[in-house]
């Protein structure tokens, strides 16, 4: 088998794919880098110009492809810079990362030198530039045409030598150059008689594993070689051919040496039960940022909003980055991952979806001088200032207060400030060891073949030797001390690594031990599965959150709903069918393990802080790698070169020998044994390659990210096209986000449907809504070039509010502005409110909003009154302002998008929402309330002087009296959220001061939203029960119209007061008679189950409870039905009966009997039962409240099952003698078992704490 083929075989296994040499093409000359985004102001000698590929062995790899364009910009970020002697001229080290299609990353490590400019046309170039630089700048003659003139001219790329731009200088201009020898001594100056010219070379090894300090070390090895007096013992080729072709990667779990230039080299790689290879050092991330900022850092980043790093080190942004990458495990990053953005990929920066980007920043550059088009879900991190700016309302991480402890105590052992803000020295180049005995000693200690004695004897007699005449050590020599110290560095680096990542572990091991329990498993096979992946539910999120503590949720519930976590549980359920991802089987096993030895099952469940167990373990098993290597790699030697090639020149990196590099040279057993072993089972090969591509095919589904590769392409087509991805990608999303939303509402609904309370608003939902507010923020800042503030959505709104000439008018009181656009008709209240008028009301709010806040309470408000597709649509029309607001390639600009993209905000419509009245619940809303006569008896209304009293979630109104001779009123008031009851009750108590009330509606002037309350009942003394004031339960409607409530929307209406028809069936002795004692029974269980249920969910998830209470099949109807079956009545012409004066009787004549001694003919005995029934019936009666008798029979039980009493009493009742004389002998009251089996039901209601509202339990003294 040849060379090349043994190479390409052997790819996947080598240690690196890549060397790659980037510098200046002295053929092609100086082009000007218009990307850098440099002020051609600046000096020449502080430009930046092109780099370019030099070369790169091999030529390409079966699996990664090089793309040249893309390595050199991520090589050479800020293209080629120049320096002269009097320049600082140290090396400095980088990396950076790419991303391809399948997931998988690369990663490169670049050293940049600079190195002596030879090419005297590059240098002549050079010379002219600065001239007409400083003709420009300090000739005042000729700061007009010449001046443009030749800034455009060396403006311009070209792609030949700018040593022609001397031949265009005309005589005049040479002329003023005489004096320019007099400046040639300021800062930026040069003079090629004078001043010797450098250019930056960089060399970049590419591994397919973050091998970051062998890598670092194998490439300072190669720059001292270069830069030593001697040459090194082979030509530099053999050592990159070496590494490229001879060095494999480290089995897993084992520790590998390989030989660089000076000495030789120790990488490692982790075993199948430790966390995955990461050797960036967390504790420079943490020293940088402090362990507060960086938790913050991590919890925005496992959130998925937008972050973006800044630094003027490269290397920074790639330790944060990579740090933060590390520290997710077992979860991975999704969307945009590019820690180094050059100037020519700032554009990515208006990428409307989640990213983790870094950008250089200038010396002296201020943060207000970076203009990004949306920061509304932005984490900005300055990492050389130490300050992480989070989105608003950033939730907490689980037990953060605990978690920061924890990694503050694995800090200090390892000698750091948590507080952070420390500065880290820069990467610098190792020092080359002193002597090949040192190298032979660092051998033998790494292979255990030297003990503490004997290393410590060789430590003093050089110390000795160097007291003795030693002296100065040659340059860049180091004592054996030296290295043992470097060595004990990196390894404390390591095992510091490994500690603060099995920290977080062990936290995602806490939160989510139990998460293959909630994994849902629907599809019978694969392709089922992902043919029906969007409206699959794969995570059973409610009942996992509801396990969880309280403290958590606000965290767990915006997690849940990201991209990675979605992936996670993918990854699980594809399981059944395909190999685990390596990372998510690692967690498996790791939570097996756990459990295995987690013998409390009540500790494991609990949620307690445990802190990490299993430090120390891990950090040993690296110790024990990189103190012993377990192999070592072939040793560089010489290849078949030509006679005079590889010649030493100091300072110069020397062309390398194409023909030996390009190709593996099939000399070594390593590369031979590997091709041999692949090549013994084709079959095999062949077989397991096509099951990989095809389950990387089948997979590709679950990466939502775009396509990676592409992202690295400056080119106006790539740019296009990665926009139009965008847009599309935008589209998807907002058709999967309201379609998720509309899952959740209509699920609870129908889960709730007859249940007492539809209108489930957990935090889940808020969650939802949320992330719509962040989609909608990404719309409308991608392309934006024109903003004001934080958020782009409140931008527009108000250059829209700006154009309308409306921000001169004076803000309307929210309540009396537009009252002739709405209309009352059959008790039904309209709202027609404009975009402008919200946003009125929302500049008015005294909530001290930012402009994100004001943004999101905007939208909270449109989608409570469902007219959030119709404002965006009005604002879209405005087609002038568009063009003047966005870019060509903004999706707001892509008509036929825009229209879908509106209409699936449209579907938003079915559904109801209270997210604006629930979360800004501190503000003045305008109410307005109606009483509605029935309509034959309207004329009534003036004989009664009505006053109500409204309460909601929130609170109530207090008592607002209405006008004489009006049936409405308008109040303003602190926002009651959700309104509940309504207290209606008149003052005059005169016989002719009646009226039959059909219903009363009360209209939110700001959402829009209409509550009705039935009655059906009079209101007055004399007719009736004689009630003067009753307490109605509410119901809300549509605007639409209640008899259109039930058609328009996806919410069923609640149950509301029980209606004068329900009533009349209950005391119509005709109706009594025929009540069935089974149905009444059923009724009883159905009422009281709804309440156990109520009591099960989740807190954010319960209803109303006086809903479930008062309202009709409340648990006060069922029960009054219960005591209605079977009662006797002497009442003529089947007038109503209530269920209170039997329970009055029952009182008295227990008071009489027990007065008299009487109670020795029953079977009842004095005790505290009774005693408590007569204090609770007399405090009622005792109430000042004239709430008729319907209304005290309702109180009576409410306090008895708030108390816990009503199991006690019905006992009592049933066993009174009055009773035998007052029911039937078949009525319900007298049958022992139908008695016993209620009291059962009604004391499992007792271990419930039951609060009610404060509209029930008025004027009742206890």
């Amino acid at each position: 088998m040849n060379g090349t083929a043994a190479a390409t075989g052997a790819a996947s296994c080598r240690f690196a794919h890549y060397f790659v040499v980037c510098g200046v093409d002295t053929e092609t000359g100086l082009e000007p880098d218009d990307g850098a985004g440099e002020a051609f102001e600046q000096s020449p000698i502080r430009r930046s110009f092109k780099s370019k590929v030099l070369v790169h062995y091999p030529e390409s790899t079966d699996r990664m492809p090089l793309n040249k364009d893309a390595v050199n910009m991520l090589c050479m970020p800020r293209g080629l810079s120049f320096r002269t002697q009097a320049d600082r001229l140290d090396p400095q080290f980088h990396s950076f990362t790419m991303s391809f299609d399948d997931g998988t990353r690369s990663y490169g490590f670049v050293l940049t030198f600079y190195e002596e400019v030879t090419s005297a046309q590059i240098i002549t170039a050079m010379q002219t530039l600065y001239q007409m630089h400083h003709v420009e700048h300090h000739s005042a003659s000729s700061a007009s045409s010449p001046s443009s003139s030749s800034s455009s001219s060396a403006s311009s790329p070209s792609t030949s030598s700018m040593d022609s731009l001397v031949s265009s200088l005309d005589e005049s201009d040479v002329e003023s150059l005489a004096g320019v020898s007099a400046c040639l001594g300021c800062a930026g100056s040069f003079d090629p008689a004078r001043d010797t010219l450098y250019v930056s070379k960089a060399l970049c090894l590419f591994t397919p594993l973050p091998f970051l300090q062998a890598a670092r070390q194998f490439l300072s090895q190669l720059h001292q070689a270069v830069t030593s007096h001697t040459a090194p013992p082979l030509p530099l080729e053999s050592y990159i051919h070496n590494i490229l072709y001879e060095v494999p990667l480290p089995p897993p779990g084992r520790s590998l040496r390989f030989h660089g230039v000076q000495g030789p080299i120790v990488c490692q790689r982790p075993g199948p039960g430790e966390l995955p290879l990461g050797e960036y050092p967390l504790g420079e991330a943490f020293s940088l940022l402090g362990v507060d900022n960086m938790v913050q850092l991590l919890t925005c980043a496992l959130l998925e909003t937008q972050v973006l790093l800044c630094s003027q080190d490269y290397q920074r942004l790639m330790t944060v980055a990579e740090g933060v990458s590390t520290l997710l495990f077992p979860f991975q990053w999704q969307h945009i991952y590019l820690p180094i953005v050059s100037a020519p990929l700032h554009h990515l920066l208006e990428a409307p979806v989640p990213f983790m980007m870094g950008i250089h920043r200038r010396e002296g550059a201020q943060r207000s001088s970076l203009h990004l088009p949306h920061e509304a879900n932005l984490c900005f991190v300055d990492i050389d200032n130490h300050c992480v700016e989070a989105p608003e309302d950033l939730p907490l991480f689980p037990d953060q207060i605990e978690l920061i402890q924890e990694l503050s105590e694995v800090l200090l052992r390892f000698g750091l400030p948590p507080q952070g803000g420390a500065t880290t020295k820069p990467a610098t180049a190792s020092p080359r060891l002193s002597s090949l005995v040192l190298e032979d000693l660092m051998e033998d200690r790494r292979n255990g073949n030297l003990g503490g004695e004997e290393l410590a004897v060789l430590e003093r007699l050089q110390a000795l030797a160097r007291r003795c005449g030693g002296g100065k050590m040659s340059e860049g020599e180091k004592t054996l001390g030296n290295v043992f110290e470097e060595e004990e560095e990196d390894l404390k680096a390591a095992k510091l690594n490994i500690q603060l990542r099995e920290v977080f572990a062990g936290r995602f091991a806490a939160m989510f031990g139990r998460y293959e329990d909630f994994v849902i498993h629907s599809a019978l096979d694969l392709d089922s599965w992902l043919s029906n992946r969007e409206g699959t539910l794969s995570f059973d999120k409610g009942s996992f959150l509801s396990v969880q503590p309280a403290s958590h949720l606000q965290f767990l519930s915006r997690f849940l709903e990201t991209s990675m976590f979605s992936a996670f549980v993918d990854g699980k359920v594809i399981s059944r069918w395909a190999d685990r991802e390596p990372m998510q089987q690692l967690f498996d096993n790791r939570l097996e393990r756990e459990r295995l030895y987690d013998t409390d099952e009540e500790e494991s469940r609990s949620c307690r802080y445990r802190k990490c167990t299993s430090l120390f373990e891990s950090a040993q098993n690296i110790e024990r790698r990189l103190l012993k290597a377990d192999h070592t790699a072939i040793h560089p030697h010489l290849l078949d070169m030509r006679i005079g090639q590889g010649r030493h020149q100091q300072g110069y990196f020397p062309k390398l020998q194409a023909d030996v590099l390009a190709q593996g040279q099939n000399t070594n057993k390593w590369s031979s044994r590997v091709t041999a072993s692949r090549r013994s089972d084709p079959k095999r090969s062949a077989l397991t390659e096509g099951l990989d591509n095809e389950q990387r095919q089948k997979h590709a589904f679950a990466r939502k990210n775009l396509r990676q590769s592409k992202l690295l392409d400056s080119s106006p087509q790539a740019v296009s096209q990665t926009h139009r991805e965008f847009v599309d990608g935008l589209l998807s999303e907002c058709r999967l986000k309201t379609k998720r939303m509309l899952m959740e509402r209509m699920g609870k609904e129908s889960v709730e449907l007859g249940q007492g309370e539809a209108n489930i608003t957990g935090l889940q939902e808020n969650t939802l809504i949320l992330g719509l507010c962040d989609l909608l923020e990404r719309t409308w800042g991608h392309g934006l070039q024109l903003k004001q503030g934080k958020s782009a959505l409140w931008s527009h709104l108000l250059h829209y509010q700006a154009a309308h000439g409306k921000t001169e008018a004076p803000a309307e009181s929210p309540g009396c502005g537009g009252l002739e656009q709405r209309t009352f008709d059959e008790g039904t209240l309209v709202l027609r409110g404009s975009l402008i008028q919200d946003m009125r009301f929302i500049q008015t709010m005294s909530e001290g909003l930012s402009e994100v806040g004001q943004a999101r309470a905007w939208i909270h408000l449109a989608l409570e009154k469902k007219m959030l597709s119709q404002h965006l649509k009005e604002l879209l029309t405005n087609q002038e302002l568009l063009r003047q607001l966005y870019k060509s390639h903004a999706f707001l600009l892509c008509e036929e998008e825009r229209e879908q993209f509106l209409f699936h905000l449209l579907s938003l419509n079915t559904v109801d929402y209270l997210c604006f009245t629930r979360v800004f619940t501190s503000i003045s809303i305008s109410y307005r309330v109606v009483i509605i006569p029935m309509k034959k008896l309207s004329i009534a209304m003036a004989t009664v002087n009505p006053w109500v009293c409204v309460s909601g979630e929130l609170g109530d109104s207090g008592v607002r009296q209405l006008s004489k001779n009006t049936q409405e009123i308008y109040f303003q008031c602190k926002n009651l959220g959700r309104l509940s009851t309504l207290q209606l009750g008149q003052e005059n108590s005169g016989l002719l001061a009646k009226c039959l009330i059909d219903c009363v509606m009360v209209y939110n002037e700001i959402t829009g939203h209409t509550y009705k309350f039935p009655c059906g009942r009079w209101l007055g003394k004399g007719v009736g029960d004689g009630s003067l004031e009753r307490v109605l339960i509410g119901q809300l409607v549509s605007p639409g119209g209640e008899e259109d409530a039930g058609r328009w929307t996806g919410t069923p209406p609640e149950l509301a007061s029980p209606s004068q028809s329900v009533r009349t069936v209950l005391g119509s002795l005709g109706s009594r008679s025929r009540m069935l004692s089974v149905e009444v029974q059923e009724d009883m269980r159905e009422a009281a189950n709804n309440l156990v249920k109520h009591f099960h969910k989740p807190e954010q998830e319960r209803g109303n409870l006086t809903v479930l209470l008062c309202g009709e099949g409340g648990l006060v109807l069922s029960l009054e039905k219960f005591l209605l079956h079977g009662l006797k009545s002497n009442r003529l012409f089947q007038r109503n009966v209530f269920v209170w004066d039997f329970v009055e009787k029952a009182v008295v004549s227990m008071e009489t009997a027990d007065q008299m001694g009487d109670l020795h003919g029953s079977t009842l005995t004095k005790g505290p039962p009774c005693d408590s029934l007569c204090r609770y019936v007399n405090a009622i009666n005792a109430s000042p409240r004239n709430i008729g008798k319907e209304g005290k029979f309702q109180l009576f039980v409410c306090l008895g099952i708030r108390d816990r009493l009503l199991s006690q009493w019905l006992p009592l009742l049933a066993e009174f003698p009055l009773t035998a004389r007052t029911y039937e002998e078949a009525a319900l009251l007298r049958d022992r078992a139908a008695v016993h089996s209620l009291s059962r039901i009604l004391h499992t209601l007792n271990e419930f704490t039951i609060t009610l509202e404060t509209a029930l339990v008025k004027g009742v003294d206890l």
